[in-house]
Parts: C-alpha cells; sequence; structure tokens
C-alpha cells in the first residue's frame, strides 16, 4: 500500500525481522533459496469461508519495501542492526517470485494465499508487512461478503471510516468493495484506489438550520431533488411529510439511523406510498452488521448503510494467517521441506500447490492441496494459484472490478449452507496429497 506520506514500507517490521537477517548474514544462511507461505491454519470461529484481500495492497508494499538514507540513519542511530547488515539492506529490493490466491477468491483452512520464493534475507523482512495487510483487508472482506449475501439485491455502502483507524479505513472500503459493496462514504479510498462514494448530510447539518424545513430546502436546493434526506433528527413523520412537500414525489431516499428499523421502516413506505412518493427509497443505517440485515430482509428497506461492525471484521478482526519457511536450500543445493512441530500450531512443509474441487455441476467440494507437486485434477477443477511477483517485478495487479466479479463467481460456487449465518464448520474440506 501507498502509506500517508508516499514514503518506504520498509519499517512497517518488527525488530526481530532485522535481527534475524543480520544473524542468517553472518552465518551464511541468509543466502540459502528459501520457500515462505502465508495460510490459516483455522477460519474465525464459527466462519464457513473466508474472502482474500488485500492483494494490491501488498503488491504496493513490496515494490515501496525500500531502505533509503531514512531508514538506514534510522536503524544506525539506534543501534538496530550492525554496519554489514546495513550495508545489505541499502540495496534490498525484492527479486524472487510471488504465487498467491488472486483477490476475490474465497479461502479456507491451510489454503496457502501467499508463496514465496526467494533467499531467506529477501523473503524474511516482508512476513510482517505482508500479514498486517491480509489479516486485516481479508477480515473485512469476509465480513463484508457475508453482509451482501445477506442484503441480496439491496445494495450496501461502507461508511465507518470514523469508527477505526483513518489508514485502515482506506483498506476498508477498498476490501469492502471486492466483497460486494458498491460504495464508500471515504474519499481517499476514491482518489487512490477508485472505489466509487457517496453522501449527503448528518444530524448537524439539520441542528444548525433555524428549521428542519430550512435544512431540507438547502440540501435539495444544492444537491437536487434525487438526493437522501436523514429524517430522524427529531420527528420522523413529520421529517417524511416535510421532504415529500419540498422535494415533491421526485425525492431520491430518505435514510433511517435509529430506532426499531423494521418497524419505521414499514410505517415510512406506507406514509411515502400515500404521500404519493413510491419511488422514494429507503436506506436504513445504525450498527448493521449481517445478522441485522438478514432481519430486516422482509422489511421495505432498499439500502444498507454499515459502519462499524464492518471495519471491525463483524466480530473477528483478524484471519489469523501466519508465514512460515516450508521449504529451504539444503547443503546439495535440493530444497527439502521444514515444518514447525509444535502441538498446538503445526506447520507442514514443502512448496505447495492449491485447486479448487468441483462436482460435475460446478459445486465446490474440496480445497485440495499438493505438497511439493500441483493438486491433481479430476477433470473440472481449477486451479487457485495465480503468478503476483515474477524476478521481483509485480505481474498480479488488476482492477478492482476484476476482484468483484471473481468474488461473486467464487461464492456461488460454494454449497448453499455457505450463505447460512450461524456458527459453522468451513463448508467444504482441505485434502492434502503428498502429506505424510
Amino acid at each position: 500500500m501507498s502509506t500517508s506520506t508516499g514514503s518506504s514500507t520498509a519499517l512497517l517490521t518488527d525488530h526481530y525481522e532485522l535481527t534475524m537477517l543480520q544473524s542468517a548474514l553472518a552465518s551464511g544462511a541468509a543466502h540459502r533459496r528459501s520457500v515462505f507461505e502465508l495460510f490459516p491454519r483455522r477460519l474465525p470461529s464459527g466462519r464457513r469461508y473466508g474472502v482474500v484481500a488485500g492483494v494490491g495492497r501488498a503488491l504496493d508494499a513490496i515494490e515501496a519495501f525500500r531502505f533509503t538514507s531514512s531508514e538506514i540513519d534510522f536503524l544506525a542511530e539506534n543501534g538496530i542492526t550492525d554496519e554489514p547488515t546495513m550495508a545489505w539492506l541499502a540495496d534490498y529490493r525484492f527479486r524472487g517470485d510471488i504465487w498467491g490466491y488472486p483477490e476475490g477468491e474465497t479461502y479456507f483452512p491451510y489454503s496457502p494465499l501467499v508463496r514465496v520464493e526467494s533467499t531467506f534475507a529477501e523473503a524474511v523482512l516482508l512476513e510482517t508487512v505482508l500479514l498486517s495487510i491480509y489479516n486485516h483487508d481479508a477480515a473485512i472482506a469476509s465480513a463484508a461478503s457475508r453482509m451482501t449475501w445477506a442484503a441480496g439485491d439491496r445494495p450496501c455502502i461502507e461508511m465507518g471510516s470514523r469508527r477505526t483507524h483513518e489508514w485502515a479505513a482506506v483498506g476498508c472500503a477498498r476490501a469492502a468493495y471486492i466483497a460486494g459493496f458498491t460504495a464508500s462514504s471515504n474519499l481517499r479510498a476514491r482518489q487512490q484506489y477508485g472505489v466509487p462514494t457517496t453522501g449527503t448530510s448528518a444530524h448537524s447539518f439539520t441542528l444548525v438550520h433555524d428549521t428542519e424545513a430550512d435544512a431540507f430546502r438547502a440540501q435539495v436546493q444544492s444537491l437536487g431533488k434525487g438526493t437522501t434526506l436523514l429524517v430522524d433528527t427529531y420527528d420522523i413523520a413529520e421529517a417524511v411529510r416535510l421532504g415529500v412537500e419540498i422535494a415533491g414525489p421526485a425525492l431520491g431516499a430518505v435514510r433511517i439511523d435509529s430506532g426499531d428499523l423494521g418497524l419505521l421502516a414499514h410505517r415510512v413506505r406506507a406514509q411515502l406510498d400515500e404521500l404519493g412518493a413510491p419511488d422514494t427509497r429507503i436506506i436504513v443505517t445504525s450498527d448493521l452488521d449481517e445478522f441485522a440485515i438478514a432481519g430486516l430482509a422482509s422489511a421495505p428497506v432498499d439500502g444498507y448503510g454499515v459502519g462499524t461492525q464492518l471495519v471491525v471484521g463483524s466480530g473477528h478482526p483478524t484471519c489469523g494467517f501466519v508465514y512460515k519457511l516450508v521449504a529451504r536450500e539444503d547443503e546439495t543445493g535440493e530444497l527439502v521441506g521444514v515444518a514447525k512441530k509444535s502441538t498446538d500450531k503445526i506447520s507442514i512443509g514443502g512448496r505447495k500447490y492449491a485447486l479448487r474441487r468441483l462436482s460435475p455441476d460446478g459445486v465446490a467440494r474440496a480445497e485440495v492441496v499438493g505438497i511439493g507437486h500441483p493438486a491433481q485434477s479430476d477433470g473440472n477443477d481449477r486451479a487457485l494459484l495465480v503468478p503476483l511477483v515474477r524476478e521481483g517485478e509485480a505481474v498480479g495487479r488488476e482492477p478492482l472490478e476484476t476482484s468483484r466479479e471473481r468474488h461473486l463467481r467464487s461464492r456461488a460456487e460454494l454449497p448453499l449452507r455457505a450463505r447460512q449465518l450461524s456458527r459453522g464448520d468451513p463448508v467444504i474440506e482441505t485434502l492434502f496429497e503428498g502429506y505424510e
């Protein structure tokens, strides 16, 4: 991701990445060919699938991962690394290869979401920044996917900027858009990533005017009759009456931000119809999540504005991804698998490949992970890993619209029970080929 100042991403990392590098340079292990993988050991508790997001931001971060004189001076002034290490870092750029799941794809336990192949030194430095981006963005996209599925054909708008870190908000807007949200309130997300934005007014706009009618009149005159009026500052029924009186039947929408949203939507719909404004839409906001959205399915609601619950991942603000060394060059020059074996945090050694096993009618049946060799297709399965970086050059960038379309296709091929919001196990199992 481009940072707020457009500067290097190299210090968006943990101290121990550089101490490992220093020791590995001293031992000679730094130059060993290595394979790292970023993957989840499990899905967040109760979730049936996850959604990949952050790929484009990660490619930007890798490109900007440079130790300029500013970063080197900082390391020297604080005694973080020795002189040989700083000399090596001054020339650092990632020159290896990266494969990964493309944005918008669904994932499951042990899906090899990112495979990084380079020297140990080059690859280990990317651990923290990749985990930061993927853990955050995939958490948002996974929550957003559940919300948009619950909303059906009704649009969802991301409006959580004020509920999270100012720069995290930009990533949130991008990830939500990939998972089906139609727009965001965040202008930086529009400038930086092209996410559509929308917005009209808050309660303060009504309160600063002498009367609600004055506020509505000013908004309609400035923004047009198709604007959305916020109607719950005082009395909702009176506000709806005033809105139609001022804008006429062409009033675009009214927004309700408090109270029993389902009950109020029914009342407002009936009132709008009686006032001759059947095409005026009803937008609801106020701490919505996927469960609240599903609960409003039978209400006459035309769209949802989602903030707090989206930017905190609807209860799961991180995905628990890890970044582990799975293979390294041995003394003969061969690549050998390595793995962590502790009881609760195992990893599986060997370079991974993955495909989505599909039934004859195109429904996902399993996540098949091949260890050391490509997983074997039974004819209609699809490979999941695509090239993202080749010899240090990003090759995996794509328009957000492509990621949005991919997500819809990937989600649609999951078994129907993936739509259930109740707690459950992953909707398909992960199978390993070549694991002993």
